[in-house]
C-alpha cells in the first residue's frame, strides 16, 4: 500500500474500535442501554471493516497474471466497497432495528454511570484516531476541500477511515444525547430515539462510500493535474506535435494507463517516430510515475479531419489538438 499513512489510519481505527468495542459491550451489560449496543455493533463493524482494508491493501500487491495483465490494484476498490455494505447491514440496520423496538418498548437506564463513562472514553479514543486520519490525509489533500479531496481520492483508504470516524464522533454524541435525555426524563424512548438516530447516521455515511468506490470500480480517469502533466510530457513540438486523443484510467490507485494518438510529420521514418515515442514513455512516467502502462498510436494530423469533430462510432474519439507554441 503506498499510502503508508493510509495504513497508520488504518491500524489507529481498528486499535481504537476494539478497545471501544469492549467498553461499549460491558456498558450495555450493565446499563441495558440500546444505545450502547448499536455503538457496540457499530465499532464491530468498524473493526471488521477496518480488517477488509488491510486485506484488500495486501491482496493488491500480488503480481500480474496472465489472467489479469493489469495487476490486482483493484482490490482495494473492491474491499472498500465491502466495507460499505457492511456499515450499511450489521452497523446501520440494526441500529434501525433496535431503534425502533427500544422505541415501542422503552425501559429505564440501569447504573447510568456505565454508559456515561464509556462515552467519554469512546469520544477520546476516537478523537485520537480521527486525528491521525485527518493529520496523514493533510499530506495528500493539498489545497483540495475534505469534500472534493473524499470525491477525488483514488486510494480509498484515507477517504473510508475518515468518514468511519467522523460518523463514529456524530454517533457518540447521538449516544450521549440519548441517554442524558433518558437519565433526566426517567423515559427510555430517548434511548431509543438516539439510537434510531444513528442508525439512519451510518446509512448515509454507507451511501456515500457505496457511491463513491463504485465510480472507483467503473474506472476513473487521471487527475486534472496529472493530465496536464501527461499532454505536457507527451508532445516534443518536433517529431511528436500534437495529441489527436487521449484517455486515461487508473488501474489501481497508484497505477495509470495512458492511451494516446499522437500526431506525427507524415514524412517521418519509422525508426524516428519509434524513437520519439519511446522518449515521449519515458517523460510521461518521469512526469507522473504511477503511469505504469502506456500505448501511444501515431497517426498523420489532419486540419480537414480534426474540423469533422469526433467521430461518434470512434473507440475512443475526440476531436483533434495540434500543438500549441
Amino acid at each position: 500500500m503506498s499510502a503508508s499513512g493510509g495504513t497508520r489510519a488504518i491500524v489507529a481505527a481498528l486499535g481504537a474500535n476494539l478497545a471501544i468495542a469492549v467498553t461499549k459491550f460491558v456498558a450495555f451489560a450493565f446499563s441495558g442501554s440500546s444505545s450502547m449496543l448499536a455503538e457496540g455493533v457499530h465499532s464491530i463493524a468498524d473493526s471488521g471493516n477496518q480488517a477488509l482494508l488491510l486485506i484488500g491493501g495486501k491482496k493488491a500487491q500480488r503480481e500480474a497474471t496472465p489472467q489479469h495483465p493489469f495487476g490486482y490494484g483493484r482490490e482495494r476498490y473492491i474491499y472498500a466497497f465491502l466495507v460499505s455494505i457492511v456499515l450499511f447491514s450489521v452497523g446501520g440496520m440494526f441500529a434501525v432495528y433496535e431503534g425502533y423496538e427500544k422505541i415501542k418498548h422503552p425501559h429505564e437506564i440501569e447504573h447510568w454511570y456505565w454508559p456515561v463513562g464509556v462515552l467519554v472514553f469512546a469520544i477520546i479514543a476516537e478523537g485520537f484516531s480521527f486525528r491521525t486520519a485527518i493529520k496523514e490525509s493533510n499530506e495528500l489533500r493539498g489545497k483540495l476541500s475534505w469534500s472534493q479531496f473524499i470525491r477525488r481520492a483514488k486510494a480509498p483508504e484515507l477517504p473510508v477511515v475518515l468518514l468511519e470516524d467522523f460518523g463514529a464522533l456524530i454517533g457518540l454524541v447521538l449516544a450521549l444525547c440519548g441517554v442524558g435525555l433518558a437519565l433526566l426524563t426517567d423515559d427510555g424512548l430517548w434511548d431509543g430515539i438516539g439510537t434510531l438516530c444513528i442508525g439512519i447516521l451510518l446509512i448515509l455515511i454507507a451511501l456515500v462510500l457505496a457511491a463513491e468506490t463504485k465510480s472507483l470500480l467503473l474506472g476513473e480517469a487521471a487527475g486534472v493535474d496529472d493530465v496536464k502533466k501527461i499532454e505536457t510530457a507527451i508532445v516534443d513540438g518536433d517529431t511528436v506535435t500534437g495529441i489527436i486523443h487521449m484517455r486515461t484510467l487508473h488501474l489501481g490507485p497508484e497505477e495509470l494507463l495512458v492511451a494516446a494518438k499522437i500526431a506525427v510529420q507524415h514524412d517521418d521514418t519509422a525508426g524516428e517516430v519509434a524513437a520519439a515515442i519511446n522518449a515521449a514513455e519515458a517523460r510521461i512516467r518521469e512526469s507522473v510515475p504511477i503511469a505504469r502502462v502506456i500505448y501511444l498510436e501515431p497517426d498523420i494530423y489532419s486540419e480537414a479531419e480534426a474540423a469533422k469533430g469526433p467521430d461518434p462510432d470512434a473507440t475512443p474519439g475526440g476531436p483533434a489538438r495540434p500543438a500549441e507554441h
